[in-house]
């Protein structure tokens, strides 16, 4: 059985890492004078994402029940993990691609930002399998299909 400390743990290290990805990806998007790369868009998009379901995945168990289905639950949770996966990558792609003089702050803050992505990524493919394992209060039952 998974312990709910655990969870709400794990959800606390989203919370940071997701602000910390928010504010490396808007210093990286300010920096750009006319236009930033659809990536650090998706990656910008992704951590407001996070912060949102954050709210759903840590309120919706104990507040809310009827909206807690652990379908919704691992739905939620799994399409939060593939947009992580595809922002870390877009973005390392597109990192690796260019031509950077100096190496200096700009491209530090890219970096980390990939970096703190896919540990986002990992917390998020460690809280699917959870939700997937089950939870204490993931007991609700699907419809009920007798006679149909």
């Amino acid at each position: 059985m998974v312990s709910p400390a655990m969870v709400l743990s794990l959800r606390g290290v989203q919370v940071v890492f997701s602000i910390i990805v928010l504010g490396l990806t808007a210093f990286i998007v300010s920096e750009y004078v006319n236009w930033s790369p659809a990536s650090v868009d998706f990656m910008l998009f992704t951590s407001i994402w996070t912060l949102l379901v954050l709210i759903y995945l840590t309120l919706a168990p104990s507040r809310f029940p009827r909206a807690a289905h652990k379908f919704a639950i691992m739905g939620v949770e799994a399409l939060t993990m593939l947009f992580w996966f595809a922002a870390f990558v877009a973005v390392a792609t597109y990192w690796a691609d260019q031509w950077w003089a100096g190496r200096g702050t700009f491209y530090n803050c890219g970096i980390t930002a990939i970096v703190f992505s896919a540990l986002t990524w990992v917390t998020f493919v460690a809280t699917l399998g959870l939700a997937a394992r089950g939870s204490p209060r993931s007991d609700a039952t699907g419809p009920n299909m007798a006679g149909v």
